[in-house]
């Protein structure tokens, strides 16, 4: 299969309504108070590029995204007692099929994780992550050796495409995501090997689900019909984190982690990025986001939690099949009942190599800013503004999608969409990594109690490869040959 075949499932790119112009701390939803068997995550410092997880392609490794803004890893220097399986990095700690995983490949995703979560993480507490960080450098080595049998070619060019893209999304120049993660001690191959996976077991899954990757107009007639006959009934959105119970005997492990995952969450950690580190489930690709669900879709134990959960609360460890699930309710409606106000609209984006302060910008982003006042009165219309859009190299040609209005937490910038008139192209706004223009193109009531056919064929299509990459991998834990070592 070629190499630069796109995965199946890859999600559409997430509106970008000038999410990289707000401070993640404005944008998020108000916590409200949880019963006991689960809590709210206490407010605490965000890493500043987090908004741009939410808009970039999945396979990108959603955890980069925020390593450039977060602070240096806070844990301490020297692992205590009890972690000396990670002090010599070539101590092996797994054999997986006659290929083996060192102490030093441990201690890398570790890290990892302290710089990725932005939080203070302890040794202590990466001490407790660390038998389920083997459990999942085994899962990713399956993963690889399948991709090798499978002749799926990830190339040098896709990976390095992969991180150029990040590098730019977050203003920083050629070379500087590999600085910065020197700088924190953290290996750049251990990106490069969560790259190498995701992107060739996305092609893996390809191939294993054959026809079925192709959604037909009767399996979404047949999703149609089933959401119409429960009109009325409840829906939710929901984030999950799946941590997989291979044996009885990885029970207490799995629990261990699972506590420590959700401790993190709940001061602050930003639950996209844990998703991404730590999720063995497919929706890992996509921060963890099941998105809109029903009912029937989510597992009983999972039900009984979610129905009772407030909006940002963080579960704890719910026992599912094959494992252990954290999930977080990000909203409730009612299926065929939630009229809002929605637009369409389209932006043209400039970006900045370097931030860009609005109280004191330097002669060339003065420029810049300049630039695109003078571009604002010649965009007439919103094909001009994608071919502007273009021009710039704004991605999507600056399609932002549907947007719901009462969802854009910012006052002003919501204002702004609600009275801009339709057509009319906007004043810059401008943010730290550049300046946009933008243009409604259209302003409506719509119920969105009832998805389009669009994204019905995506939940469709989500649900397939879950379930072919849970298959896949237990097929091949199952024939493996694997040696754990203490």
């Amino acid at each position: 299969m070629p190499s630069d075949t796109p995965p199946p499932f890859a999600p559409q790119t997430i509106v970008e309504i000038c999410a990289t112009m707000l401070p993640f701390s404005a944008r998020r939803p108000a916590r409200a108070a949880a019963p006991p068997h689960f809590a709210t995550r206490r407010p605490g410092p965000t890493p500043l590029l987090m908004p741009l997880l939410l808009l970039v392609p999945a396979l990108l490794v959603p955890a980069l995204l925020v390593l450039a803004a977060a602070p240096p890893a806070r844990a301490q220097a020297h692992p205590p007692a009890g972690a000396a399986a990670v002090q010599d990095a070539s101590h092996i700690v797994a054999i997986v099929n006659g290929q083996v995983i060192t102490a030093g490949d441990v201690a890398n995703r570790r890290r990892l994780f302290a710089l990725s979560t932005g939080q203070p993480v302890t040794q202590d507490v990466l001490a407790r992550l660390t038998p389920q960080i083997i459990r999942q450098l085994i899962d990713e080595k399956l993963r690889l050796q399948e991709i090798e049998r499978r002749h799926v070619v990830v190339t040098a060019r896709e990976i390095a495409q992969a991180i150029g893209e990040v590098e730019q999304r977050n203003g920083m120049a050629q070379g500087a995501l590999r600085q910065r993660l020197a700088a924190d001690g953290v290996s750049l191959q251990t990106l490069i090997d969560q790259m190498r996976v995701q992107i060739g077991w996305g092609q893996v899954l390809r191939q294993a689900l054959g026809s079925q990757a192709d959604v037909t107009p009767a399996d979404i007639k047949l999703q149609q019909d089933q959401l119409k006959s429960e009109i009325g009934q409840p829906e939710f959105e929901v984030g999950e984190i799946f941590i997989p119970i291979g044996a009885p005997s990885q029970t207490a492990d799995a629990t261990r982690f699972a506590d420590t995952v959700i401790q993190q969450l709940r001061t602050g950690a930003p639950f996209p990025v844990v998703a991404a580190q730590f999720s063995q489930s497919q929706t890992a690709l996509q921060g963890g986001d099941l998105g809109w669900v029903q009912a029937a879709q989510l597992d009983p134990a999972v039900l009984r939690v979610v129905q009772e959960m407030p909006p940002g609360a963080i579960s704890n460890p719910i026992p599912v099949a094959g494992g252990l699930s954290i999930v977080t309710l990000r909203a409730k409606r009612v299926i065929g009942r939630d009229p809002a106000m929605v637009v369409q609209a389209r932006q043209v984006f400039l970006r900045v190599p370097t931030p860009l302060d609005p109280a004191n910008p330097t002669p060339a982003q003065r420029a810049l800013i300049d630039r695109a006042r003078a571009l604002g009165p010649t965009l007439k219309s919103c094909d001009a503004v994608s071919a502007a859009a273009k021009e710039a190299g704004t991605p999507n040609g600056g399609d932002l999608g549907t947007i719901r209005l009462d969802t854009v937490a910012v006052p002003a910038l919501r204002q702004m969409m609600s009275t801009l008139a339709v057509g009319t192209a906007s004043q810059p706004l401008i943010a730290n990594d550049g300046v946009a223009v933008m243009m409604v193109c259209s302003r409506g009531q719509q119920d969105l109690g009832i998805p389009d056919q669009k994204e019905l064929a995506t939940r469709i299509l989500n649900d397939r490869v879950e379930l072919a990459s849970r298959r896949l991998i237990r097929d091949l834990e199952r024939r493996a040959m694997i040696e754990r070592r203490s």
